[in-house]
């Protein structure tokens, strides 16, 4: 399977129906926002970038929050905003439907320890993205990808923004109705037409003397709460299970 989606024609054919499926559903999909303005006046108050963190389980949600809201910001200057994308086998189709977006990527992710020696993508991925927020752009990635565990906010989008003196967002993203998957994210399929919500949560500075922890623990609550709100909004019950999301 690896080999079969390292082959350009069939990491082309996938970034085609990635792309077509994620660009339907962000046009049609009746979307409710929340929390854009804070983001915004985020962006306003600072010369360096944010990062939006969102879970791995809504890649095909993901860039409706640009075309809905953030590409119309005259806050970020200009800078298209990037997306964080797997160095994984599947990683390269997802890449190919992102730049057919006209959405900047960075590929690259979380080191494994169990195969330290094989990433040599990781480094390089924060370097640029590292560099995009310091010249004030925004950067989207999945705190709980590639591997999970599902909606546990790992150190990664925290210690990009302490890097690059950057704030991050959190980013929550859901429809209804919408099936899911039966893999570890429970990724989650969107339908056209449909209802929707992204929802933009509070800012999280990540100064350079902030503890690791407490940050990582401010984006989970973020998460959290920004997860709720949205699933709320979509049309789920007020408080769904987190551990096993909306259904």
């Amino acid at each position: 399977m690896k080999s079969l989606l390292r082959s350009p024609f069939v990491a082309a054919v996938l970034g085609f129906v990635i792309w077509s499926w994620m660009a339907l559903v962000a046009y049609t999909i009746r979307w409710k926002i929340e929390g854009a303005n804070s983001a915004r006046q985020s962006l306003a108050g600072r010369s360096t970038g944010i990062v939006l963190a969102c879970w791995h389980e809504t890649i095909l949600m993901m860039p409706s929050g640009w075309y809905r809201s953030i590409r119309g910001w005259p806050e970020r200057g200009g800078h298209r905003l990037a997306m964080m994308v797997s160095l994984s086998p599947d990683g390269i189709a997802v890449a190919n439907a992102v730049l057919r977006l006209d959405i900047d990527v960075v590929r690259g992710s979380a080191s494994n320890k169990k195969k330290a020696a094989k990433d040599k993508g990781g480094v390089r991925a924060i370097a640029e993205a590292s560099r995009r927020l310091k010249e004030g752009g925004v950067i989207c990635m999945t705190p709980d990808g590639p591997r999970g565990p599902r909606r546990i906010a790992t150190a990664g989008a925290v210690t990009l923004a302490q890097r690059a003196g950057a704030a991050v967002v959190p980013y929550a993203v859901s429809s209804k109705p919408a099936p899911r998957l039966d893999s570890w994210d429970r990724f989650i399929i969107p339908l056209p037409f449909t209802r929707g919500a992204i929802v933009f949560g509070p800012p999280i500075d990540c100064p350079r003397e902030a503890r690791l922890e407490d940050l990582q623990q401010a984006l989970q609550t973020g998460m959290d709460a920004a997860t709720r709100r949205a699933e709320e909004l979509a049309g789920y019950p007020a408080a769904p299970d987190l551990a096993g999301g909306a259904l």
